[in-house]
């Protein structure tokens, strides 16, 4: 897609307003810009984030069946993509933060986590789609939900119920006066500033470069639009501008990626632990 192209539909998904002088802008964005209903029957509706995470998971299952598909010793090109990420979620995050002996369980797991978020992160810069669906909230917080409760409940089979995992929580040799303020904390960490600082970032990273992304795009079109010559040729930078955040917004969707994952990975390899 081209870059005119790229800038027509970025101001096409942002509703033209008023501002009072008889002039049709699209700023200052309202929640409506974000809402991208394709469907709506009442109060249920078929957004674009969904559709793109429908898409986005399709292309995922079939992309892995298709290079699994009669596996060889000797890999084929496709086999041996799958395999290079298989492997860098294996051993670079399962089995570096839950330790060799009890990681291989929780790889498939991890590497949906991994896959699924990657490629829908970098749904933002891939068109037509240019949207990342982590960028909507509850994309990130139903995946949290799935680490939250799958860690939550390894602690509390491997530390004998609620009881021990919630005791397991609390470092030994605490003076008892320090005790509640102690324990306040730690269930504060594990239950509530873990998920909630998981799912943020996530979001927060997504929906922060989409938007920069937008700035320098739509900013462009708007200086091109402008009457001074003077303008019209500011816009030429501020689309290489948009270019170059491209590609700065594929390494952020990647590292995002891979920090949720690495994440996802430490709290159960710390669920796992003996000690605290």
């Amino acid at each position: 897609m081209s870059l005119s192209a790229l800038s027509a539909q970025a101001v096409a998904a942002l509703p033209a307003a008023d501002d009072g002088s008889g002039r049709t802008g699209h700023f200052p964005p309202s929640p409506e810009s974000f809402w991208l209903p394709l469907v709506s029957v009442g109060p249920v509706a078929i957004t674009r984030i969904m559709v793109i995470a429908l898409i986005s998971m399709l292309a995922l299952a079939g992309w892995l069946l298709w290079s699994t598909k009669n596996a060889t010793v000797v890999p084929s090109k496709k086999q041996w993509v799958t395999e290079q990420a298989y492997s860098f979620v294996r051993g670079g995050i399962a089995e570096d933060s839950i330790g060799s002996r009890e990681f291989i369980k929780y790889v498939p797991l991890l590497f949906s986590l991994f896959l699924f978020i990657l490629l829908n992160n970098l749904m933002g810069i891939i068109p037509p789609f240019q949207i990342p669906t982590m960028s909507r909230i509850g994309f990130p917080i139903a995946l949290t939900a799935i680490v939250y409760v799958v860690y939550h409940w390894i602690g509390i089979k491997k530390h004998g119920g609620l009881v021990g995992y919630v005791k397991w929580m609390i470092p030994p040799g605490i003076p008892g006066w320090l005790l509640p303020l102690i324990a306040f904390l730690e269930l504060m960490t594990f239950f509530i500033t873990r998920p909630l600082t998981l799912a943020l970032r996530l979001f927060g990273n997504m929906f922060a470069g989409h938007m920069l992304l937008l700035v320098f795009i739509v900013g462009g079109v708007e200086l091109f639009l402008a009457d001074s010559i003077a303008l019209k040729l500011v816009a030429i930078p501020a689309w290489l501008m948009a270019v170059v955040m491209t590609a700065f917004e594929a390494l952020i969707q990647f590292l995002q990626a891979y920090v949720f994952t690495l994440l996802a990975a430490s709290y159960i390899g710390g669920a796992l632990a003996d000690d605290h």
